[in-house]
């Protein structure tokens, strides 16, 4: 279907589900944006590859691009109808950025490489069923599959007591056929990370390399050389993100990651 009439049947569905004439998608030079409040929101795609051949790439991360926006005019009608069958704004934000992602990367589509989104904890536990339905419809109206999407939840000790419910609503997605990634900007306490990575154990563990870049720890490749061997352990990748620098790349191959990302890697700093 073309992008345009894809823009069309996403509006549409958005007007009808809220009872208004907004229309959040927009179609400007072949790139998909979306209106959220003054919020404009777009998409940046940044290449996963493999550690040891970093020229292959297997899927794109997507992240967004904020700009600010006009916000269009709406009756006092349609302002009661969003807000009475907006379960939360959050939830609405969560699943219009989502669907811009997917409408952006369908001219990557063609390289068959995975979708990296990541999702809200609060998403996961607003949900108390069937989770990933509602993209699932998104993923099929585009023409692609579950499979190729990689559902990201960032791990963070606020949450620690809901992890039973989020395994659960991680493990829904999986059941859908999407795939299931786990995004830890640290490793505070290997115990509860590890422990939580056997329970579910996700296709991806990610981890970021930025508080590496000034840390002096000689210690530091043996730590994460455990954590891979955890993921590796329980069938999954691991992925060293936002390397910025020759140390981090060096970190990735010396800890047996699988899979690196960052601005290191990219044409611009090479």
């Amino acid at each position: 279907m073309p992008l345009q009439n894809l823009v069309e049947y996403f509006n549409d569905r958005f007007g009808q589900e809220h009872r208004s004439s907004f229309r959040p998608f927009l179609l400007e030079h072949e790139t998909i944006s979306t209106l959220f409040g003054q919020i404009k929101i777009g998409s940046v795609f940044s290449p996963i590859r493999r550690t040891l051949k970093p020229d292959e790439i297997i899927g794109h991360a997507g992240k967004l691009k904020v700009s600010t926006h006009d916000v269009q005019y709406l009756y006092s009608d349609e302002i009661e109808n969003l807000l009475s069958n907006r379960p939360h704004p959050d939830s609405d934000f969560d699943r219009l950025s989502r669907t811009t992602h997917m409408l952006n990367y369908l001219p990557l589509a063609h390289l068959q490489g995975a979708l990296f989104l990541e999702v809200d904890p609060r998403h996961i536990l607003g949900i108390k069923q069937d989770h990933g339905a509602y993209f699932e419809e998104v993923i099929n109206q585009c023409g692609l599959e579950t499979k190729n999407i990689v559902i990201i939840m960032a791990v963070s000790s606020p949450y620690a007591r809901h992890y039973p419910e989020l395994i659960t609503g991680l493990n829904n997605y999986r059941h859908r056929g999407y795939q299931i990634a786990l995004k830890f900007d640290y490793v505070a306490q290997e115990g509860l990370s590890f422990d939580l990575i056997t329970q579910l154990s996700p296709n991806y563990v990610s981890l970021s390399a930025r508080p590496f870049d000034q840390l002096r720890d000689d210690t530091l490749p043996e730590k994460l050389r455990r954590l891979t061997a955890q993921v590796t352990l329980t069938g999954g990748q691991s992925i060293l993100q936002q390397i910025d620098q020759k140390k981090s790349a060096s970190l990735a191959s010396n800890a047996d990651f699988d899979l690196v990302q960052g601005r290191y890697y990219e044409p611009a700093s090479a």
